[in-house]
């Protein structure tokens, strides 16, 4: 099993799948939030939501990628790309200087819903994951030829949400319903909005990187502490960034068990809040680029809670070249990538000899 797709693929087609009756690793929890915070917040606002249309950006995923894409068949799940930005133009200038322009992604999460959108399986990519990136078109359309071991986060840089979805979707031959993308700013407004996250820490976490300083016990994050923490890594567990995707994991976690027990779905005005907030900060794929369609899309995620998610990261070990690199594991990622093709829970094998799912960082939230 390689990293490129294996005979994997799903039946060709427009049809989706119909549902039945300081820093950057902090992008994949903002995105996640927002696609499952927002637009979870969005679901029953019916016409009061409409106003909100102008606020969405979107991407033409389809157009861009053609038909070189794995097949699609209709087995009732739902597989979005998850994604953050780091550009630093405009209000996201205070973490670090514009570099030209160009924005950058170094974690991305496929989130894959099961058929009857009551469960979830959250697959994490770390950023130095070396893959074999295809050839993609540049964001300033030239023709990038890609190659073997190219760091996973290149591919944003290089090509933008389509260059990143592509090299998905050849590393796991799994077509990719839809893509959500977030930013630095809109994560810290979408966490104020909700009017902070409560956690609670099992041990003092100070962090001078992310300016992040809390003792243990319980604490209600605001934006910019939210942010700080998501930035964390060097001052929790073993200081890498496998166990900060752990830390973020439990992050989520946490913030979704609020969401569910604050209320937040019985009052009006905090919706509209977080609907106009949460428009203004995601960048989806063209078929979630209305309201009508992203509440569609909430519905299928209002039924699935904290445990109900399983989280891992890809199946990856040090890479044997560059230490700084992971690699993955060919035959448990093809674990991986074959159980979210088929629909079916991601087997215990597929993880055990992960690097990324090692240590107990993820125990310090809770």
């Amino acid at each position: 099993m390689s990293e490129d797709t294996r005979g994997r693929g799903r039946r060709a087609g427009s049809g989706r799948r119909r549902k039945p009756p300081k820093r950057r690793r902090a992008l994949a929890v903002a995105a996640w939030t927002a696609a499952g915070v927002v637009v979870l917040g969005g679901a029953g606002l019916g016409y009061f939501y409409v106003k909100f249309n102008g606020n969405l950006k979107s991407v033409d995923i389809d157009a861009a990628l053609g038909k070189d894409r794995p097949a699609d068949v209709d087995n009732g799940s739902m597989d979005i790309l998850v994604l953050g930005s780091d550009s630093r133009g405009g209000a996201n200038a205070e973490y670090g200087a514009d570099d030209g322009g160009s924005a950058r992604s170094d974690t991305a999460m496929i989130v894959h819903l099961y058929h009857g959108r009551e469960k979830a399986s959250i697959v994490s990519i770390p950023r130095d994951t070396l893959v074999t990136r295809p050839a993609c078109t540049t964001t300033d359309g030239k023709n990038d030829p890609g190659g073997p071991r190219r760091m996973f986060n290149e591919s944003f840089t290089v090509g933008g949400a389509a260059c990143a979805v592509k090299t998905v979707e050849k590393m796991s031959g799994i077509r990719m319903d839809h893509y959500i993308e977030v930013d630095f700013t809109g994560f810290k407004k979408i966490v104020d909005t909700l009017g902070g996250v409560e956690i609670t820490t099992t041990k003092p976490i100070k962090d001078g990187a992310s300016h992040l300083d809390l003792p243990a016990g319980t604490h209600t994050l605001d934006g910019e502490q939210a942010l700080g923490l998501v930035r964390t890594r060097k001052s929790v567990g073993d200081g890498s960034d496998l166990g900060r995707i752990q830390l973020q994991q439990a992050f989520i976690k946490a913030l979704i068990k609020q969401v569910k027990g604050i209320g937040v779905f019985d009052n009006p005005k905090k919706l509209l809040d977080l609907a106009d907030v949460g428009t203004k900060s995601i960048t989806t794929d063209k078929q979630l680029g209305d309201v009508k369609s992203l509440m569609g899309f909430a519905q299928g995620l209002k039924g699935i809670d904290a445990q109900d998610m399983h989280m891992i990261t890809l199946p990856v070990v040090p890479d044997t070249r560059d230490p700084n690199r992971v690699a993955p594991l060919r035959k448990e990622s093809g674990l991986v990538w074959d159980a979210l093709l088929a629909d079916r829970p991601i087997p215990a094998e597929a993880t055990a000899n992960s690097a990324g799912d090692k240590g107990t960082t993820g125990s310090i939230i809770r």
